[in-house]
């Protein structure tokens, strides 16, 4: 199987459709409920869902997924019945492979159930509709890239006694979402010189996003949280328990972490561990939802509360 262990929880659902092709006789004796198997929409319905619900055990690369919804509809119509299932959970990977399978076996089902009154069965159409909840639906795009601020808040760094690596993959995972690093820079840890490097990010190189790394925890030098306190204007609290809980899930050490997230003008500012792992695993959590964040502060078109308040639904 693909490791998912780095992506983040959704809402994932997923719908899809097969058809059976009957003789018209055959539809009728469907809709008197005279088959000598007694009602096959009823046995498909329940076909159908087990088979959703236990697609990893038929397809080796699917993923065990705990469902929490699975709905069948049957469509008849002159000569064909058209099943319809949507399959719903809430996890790390897509669910259209159990909606497939459910569509699927509903339909040999039905097939098991007519072939003995119809010699011109046939299954076709199997195919995906719509699926919703993946990294794709959450894609912002720019006409001109974010511009970001990279500063690696360590003592230890700055003396040049150990090599940066946390910044760097900052970096190059901001540019491989689009983003434009206008500068990075290291600094040590103290509280004055953090204060007055967030604050020149944001009001004079005017960056849309500033990512720290280091200075989080509960060390006698970690003061990147109180520097932050005093330089953003509003703080966006979600950032940082996002950050806190995604890492939690994979370390019991996440829960040390004190980094802050917030806005100032039209910058948004947020504080991540100082390791490379929890850099990485903080940047899993932030994107692309963060992307989103970037067009909110800046007022873009679309991004009204009756907007969030339709898409949220």
């Amino acid at each position: 199987m693909l490791d998912i262990s780095r992506k983040f929880t959704t809402l994932r659902t997923a719908v899809a459709q097969a058809t059976v092709t009957v003789a018209p006789e055959t539809l009728a004796r469907v809709r008197r409920g005279d088959l000598p198997k007694g009602d096959p929409l009823t046995v498909a319905r329940v076909a159908a869902i087990q088979a959703a619900k236990n697609t990893s055990q038929i397809i080796p690369y699917c993923h065990p997924l705990p469902l929490d919804y699975v709905g069948v509809e049957f469509t008849l119509g002159d000569e064909t019945i058209v099943v319809t299932t949507t399959v719903k959970a809430i996890h790390k990977t897509g669910v259209e492979m159990e909606a497939l399978t459910a569509a699927s076996v509903a339909a040999l089902t039905l097939y098991d159930m007519l072939k003995a009154l119809d010699a011109r069965l046939e299954i076709h159409g199997v195919r995906l509709l719509a699926k919703r909840g993946g990294k794709s639906d959450f894609v912002t795009s720019f006409a001109t890239p974010p511009r970001a601020v990279v500063l690696v808040l360590s003592d230890s760094v700055a003396a040049g006694e150990k090599e940066d690596r946390s910044g760097r993959l900052i970096c190059e995972r901001l540019e491989s979402h689009g983003l434009e690093v206008i500068d990075y820079r290291v600094i040590a840890d103290d509280p004055e010189a953090i204060r007055h490097a967030l604050i020149a990010s944001a009001d004079e190189r005017q960056a849309d996003l500033v990512l720290t790394t280091g200075g989080t925890g509960v060390g006698p030098r970690d003061h990147t949280p109180e520097a932050m306190a005093g330089v953003i204007e509003r703080e966006i609290p979600g950032i940082a328990e996002a950050v806190r809980a995604f890492g939690q899930a994979r370390t019991p050490y996440a829960m040390l972490a004190r980094g802050k997230a917030g806005v100032r003008g039209r910058t948004i500012l947020v504080n991540l561990p100082g390791s490379r792992r929890g850099v990485a695993e903080s940047l899993d959590a932030l994107f692309p939802a963060i992307l989103h964040a970037l067009k909110v502060v800046r007022g873009a078109p679309g991004h009204t509360p009756e907007a969030e308040e339709q898409g949220a639904a």
